[in-house]
């Protein structure tokens, strides 16, 4: 399965909203998180509180229901954590994101897009990681893919069993605090994934730059089913 045939077929698809948002009427506030962004320094980025409250900042002077943003950037917040260093210090980090994150406040409910499974799920319990963590598989007209949710509530790994069918529309998570969701601020990260490489209840969710052509090619744009980022087309909604 190539990404330009699961894209096509993505393309083709309604879909139920993972976070519920009316387009006519709420805001998204594109948030940026590369070197670009001169306000978010490495205090803000050092301290959850600090960043919780950095985030909480921006979408209330916005008036801003959500923020979004991420896919294929460059990031500087990784610095954050040695979850994203290599074990060589001479070697390249990793800072490249391979999903989308949306923004908001703990206990969001997070919704499945199409009918799927679960795939798999875990606790990824590391400063930084992704904390609770549900991963379905999805079957769309022939093609295979799975669909990521990272930064969940605990809560919402009970009575999870893999296998267990999931149905468009169900109501499978929400966003977690920052003691259960990684240590960040509360957002959901959320990334397509094509081939899951034999990982269960995790994936890479940053690369380094340097393999960014090889991972790309496996984790098509989530917006694909997030249809989110037309609402900030022609917009200067961004936190720079």
């Amino acid at each position: 399965m190539t990404i330009e045939n699961i894209t096509q077929q993505l393309k083709s698809h309604p879909y139920q909203q993972v976070v519920h948002f009316d387009k006519a009427a709420d805001k998204l506030l594109l948030l940026d998180f590369t070197e670009a962004n001169k306000e978010l320094t490495a205090e803000i980025i050092s301290d959850t509180k600090k960043f919780s409250d950095y985030i909480s900042h921006k979408l209330h002077s916005a008036n801003a229901t959500l923020g979004i943003g991420g896919y294929n950037e460059h990031r500087t917040v990784y610095s954050r954590s040695r979850v994203f260093d290599a074990t060589d210090p001479h070697e390249e980090p990793r800072r490249l994101h391979l999903g989308t994150d949306i923004w908001g406040t703990a206990g969001t409910p997070v919704f499945a897009p199409l009918d799927g499974v679960v795939h798999s799920f875990a606790f990824n319990d590391q400063y930084g990681d992704y904390g609770a963590t549900i991963i379905l598989y999805h079957q769309l007209n022939g093609s295979s893919f799975h669909t990521l949710y990272g930064h969940l509530s605990l809560k919402d790994l009970n009575g999870l069993t893999e296998g267990k069918q999931i149905k468009a529309g169900d109501r499978i998570a929400h966003f977690g605090e920052p003691q259960e969701n990684g240590h960040w601020p509360p957002h959901l990260h959320f990334q397509l994934i094509i081939d899951m490489e034999g990982k269960k209840g995790d994936y890479p969710g940053v690369c380094k730059f340097s393999e960014r052509e090889k991972y790309l090619s496996n984790c098509p744009d989530p917006d694909l089913i997030l249809q989110m980022n037309t609402s900030l087309r022609g917009t200067k909604q961004s936190v720079l």
